[in-house]
Order: structure tokens, then C-alpha cells, then sequence
């Protein structure tokens, strides 16, 4: 694609999105365009403005710049008009900002294009950040071409998320590693198990990241796919199909209320509120449930995605940081990165606003730290093992043109992505078929093939 179709496409894709954690600094290399990154140097970083992120805003003068002489200006933005914005930034290279907070989504995309720099010799020569401790999954979805674009700052995947007090007043047990029938048995055995709890909790909300972002994983592992490697769309081939009625008809007969309109917020409320005896969601969701204040706390457990046809079927999510390929300051912006997303960052956290705020599912090293595991003992282990277990490359049965597990990793996808989304929703709400639904999603997908197939 030319730079312009491709600013055209991320523009509108970002559009569409709304429907959804001590630094030994690195020497030259990377592309460094000017700066050394030395005391009296500043780099301009746009972020979100997730709770972890706000963490980082705040401790960053203190202990960053205080060690290093590098001030960082801060632009945290909510995760929509932040995408917007990068998208605007990134695609006209426009040199304002040096660092910004992209995910595994966008990063690919934006090395093909050229829009970010490539820190394979910052991190080569970068011991102290130790790549190596980075959990592989997130190394693979944020490399292009052997080379690597960004580095993650937290991650996440998903699992199954159950009461086991629920489970044991009907005499149930979990599997160890569940199938998607086994669920939906289970949702079955569990609906009414005390007055007002449904069975399960499932997202129907549309957007590419709402609906999508589970019902993809079920379509993948039911033996189902976006597109095949030709680029031959396949939205209402047979898998797909039995994968989304599957989902559909679980929800509508032992999901939430309302399920149509309930997103990841919706059902962490009803899961938090007792309202759901089990929920397939990010393994995020799991330090909210934990809370010290959570009246679910500690009744709950938890297991891998479940499955079908596949051995393994979570996703994988991160937000990572990125250099913009247009910075002058591309020294400074590595040791900022290298702190932020490094293993003593994790240990400030820790120390000083508490280890259930540390932003992990990234190192390794994360879950043999006796703090952190004391502090996520439900959920640490689970999180690790859903994240090690994915493939960015390889989610499925049958090879795929582009990588990614609950999204394709392409400029069109959140456009395609919501508007299907929305039949799907519409079919939860028992408005449409999903027959309907996926042959409308077909047409949209043939669209989004033809400018491959070319």
C-alpha cells in the first residue's frame, strides 16, 4: 500500500475502535537520528490513560530523571482519542512526539509502513534491560522481520474466570484445562444456583475489541478464521459459523442480562457483584477481583481458555512502547523505554504503591518474585501460563495471512471488525440470524480481501 492509502485505512480503523509496566541506557545503533540521551535532554511521550500508565507519570521525575537528567513531557490521553492521535502522529511522522504507548495491534503495522524505529541495537547492546526475560509471546507480536519494534509495558491474555464456592455447592468440578462443551454444561448446571446468578458471563457488546476480542479466540479455536492465508475470506464458511452460533446461543440462554450491550466493564461488575457464576474475559480482569475490597475475593478460581479443536485458545494483548521513526532523540527515548518497561521499574512499583499495581504479564522474572506472587497468588501463575501458552503467529488450525490471535493484524481490521460486530450483536439480541449476520460479514470481509488479492 502507499502511505497514503495506509494513513487513509489507520485513520478510519482507529475511528472504528471505539467500538472496543534501573536503566542501563544503549549507545548508538537504532537509527539515532541526534541527542545522546545524556543529562540535560528531554523526549516527549504520548500515552494512554490507563491506571499503570498514571503510576509511571507520577514516578518518573523522582526516580527516571532524577538518575539520568532526561526529562520526559507527558501527553495521556483516553484510549480513543490516543489512538487517533498516533495514528495522525505516526502517519505523517510528524516529529512531535519521540515515544509513544502503542499495542501489538498497531506496532506491526506501523514497522511495515516505516513509521517506527527499529531498537534491535538498543536492546543488543542494553544488558540491563535483559530481552531475554521478556515473555516470548510478546517478543514474537512485537518483531518484524527478526527485528524488534517495540517493548511491552504490561500484558495480558485470557482465561476462565469461576466461583469455586458456585461450583462446589452443585458438587461441580472444573477440568483442568476445559473444553468449550464442558463449559457450556457447566454455565447449564449453574444457571440459578443461587437466586439471580446466570451461568456465565460472556462479552456482546459490539466493537472489534469487545465482542470480538473473545468471540475471535472461539472462532479460532473451533477451527475457524478470518481469512486464509490467500486472503480467501471465510466469515461464514461452516467453522465460523458453528463457532458464533455456539456463542450466541450460550449467551442468550445462560448469559447476562442484556447481554447485547454488555462489554469487559459490564461483566467484571456482575462477576464482582455475584451476579455470575463463571466469565471468559482478560486475565486483567483478575487483580480487580482480587481487590482487597472485592467481595469476590478469594472465591474464585481460575482456568486456560477453553477449547475445541486446538490445544490452547487465549489472546494476547499488550500496551508496549514504541519510538517514532521521525525522533531526533532516539537515545534519550530508549533509556526511557528501557526503565519503563525494566524489572527495577516493576520493583518501585512494588515498593512504593503496592505489588498489586505492578504492571506485569511481561517478564518472566515477574512470577518468581516473591513479593508479586504473594501479592497475586490466585491469579499469577494462570496469568503466566494463559500468555506463554499463545501464538500471535499460529492462533488456529490453517495458516494465516497476518498475525494476530483475537484480531488481524491489518489497518482494516477494526473497521471490519465493528461492523460485523454489530450483526453479531444484533443476533444476540435476537433481531437477526447469525446465518444473516455472517453472510452480511462475508460481502465486508470480500471487500477487505480484494486489496490483498491484488
Amino acid at each position: 500500500m502507499s502511505r497514503t492509502r495506509w494513513a487513509t485505512v489507520i485513520a478510519g480503523a482507529t475511528a472504528a475502535a471505539v467500538g472496543l509496566s534501573a536503566c542501563s541506557g544503549a549507545g548508538g545503533g537504532g537509527g539515532s537520528a541526534g541527542g545522546t540521551g545524556g543529562a540535560g535532554s528531554s523526549v516527549n511521550v504520548l500515552m494512554v490513560n490507563n491506571p499503570q500508565m498514571v503510576d509511571l507519570q507520577k514516578l518518573t521525575a523522582e526516580n527516571f530523571t532524577k538518575q539520568t537528567g532526561i526529562k520526559v513531557n507527558f501527553t495521556v490521553l483516553p484510549e480513543n482519542d490516543l489512538r487517533d492521535k498516533t495514528s495522525q502522529e505516526f502517519s505523517s511522522q510528524a516529529g512531535q512526539y519521540d515515544v509513544a504507548s502503542l499495542s501489538n495491534f498497531e506496532i506491526p503495522i506501523y514497522a511495515k509502513n516505516k513509521w517506527v524505529a527499529d531498537l534491535s541495537s538498543y536492546v543488543s547492546a542494553d544488558s540491563g534491560f535483559d530481552q531475554g526475560d521478556i515473555l516470548k509471546p510478546m517478543t514474537t507480536a512485537l518483531t518484524v522481520d527478526g527485528k524488534v519494534y517495540g517493548e511491552p509495558f504490561y500484558g495480558e491474555s485470557s482465561f476462565l474466570m469461576y466461583r469455586k464456592d458456585l461450583l462446589a455447592a452443585k458438587k461441580l468440578t472444573m477440568p483442568a484445562n476445559p473444553t468449550w462443551d464442558e463449559v457450556a454444561q457447566l454455565a447449564a448446571q449453574l444457571d440459578g444456583v443461587q437466586p439471580g446468578v446466570k451461568g456465565i458471563c460472556l462479552r456482546g457488546q459490539p466493537g472489534w475489541g469487545q465482542v470480538f476480542a473473545p468471540l475471535t479466540t472461539v472462532v479460532n479455536t473451533f477451527g475457524g478464521t478470518w481469512f486464509e492465508k490467500d486472503w480467501t475470506p471465510k466469515v461464514n464458511a461452516p467453522e465460523f459459523k458453528a463457532a458464533v452460533n455456539f456463542y450466541v446461543d450460550l449467551v442468550k440462554k445462560h448469559g447476562e442480562a442484556g447481554a447485547s450491550q454488555a462489554g469487559f466493564t459490564e461483566c467484571l461488575n456482575n462477576m464482582t457483584q455475584g451476579k455470575t457464576a463463571m466469565w471468559y474475559d482478560a486475565t486483567s480482569a483478575a487483580g480487580s477481583l482480587e481487590a482487597a475490597d472485592s467481595p469476590v475475593k478469594g472465591k474464585l478460581g481460575y482456568a486456560p481458555a477453553p477449547v475445541k479443536v486446538t490445544k490452547s485458545s487465549g489472546w494476547l494483548y499488550t500496551w508496549a512502547w514504541a519510538v517514532e521513526e521521525k525522533s531526533s532523540r532516539k537515545d534519550a527515548a530508549w533509556k526511557f523505554i528501557s526503565w519503563a518497561s525494566s524489572k527495577q521499574y516493576e520493583e518501585l512499583v512494588g515498593k512504593q504503591l503496592g505489588w498489586s499495581r505492578v504492571p506485569a504479564g511481561k517478564r518472566a522474572s515477574t512470577y518468581s518474585n516473591p513479593d508479586y506472587v504473594k501479592a497475586a497468588a490466585a491469579f499469577a501463575e494462570p496469568t503466566k501460563n494463559a500468555i506463554e501458552s499463545v501464538d500471535p503467529n499460529n492462533p488456529g488450525v490453517q495458516p494465516r495471512p497476518a498475525p494476530g490471535i483475537q484480531f488481524v493484524d491489518i489497518p482494516e481490521f477494526p473497521d471490519l471488525g465493528t461492523k460485523v460486530s454489530q450483526y453479531v450483536s444484533s443476533a444476540i439480541a435476537g433481531q437477526t440470524t447469525v446465518d444473516q449476520a455472517l453472510n452480511q460479514g462475508q460481502a465486508l470481509a470480500e471487500a477487505v480481501a480484494k486489496n490483498y488479492k491484488k
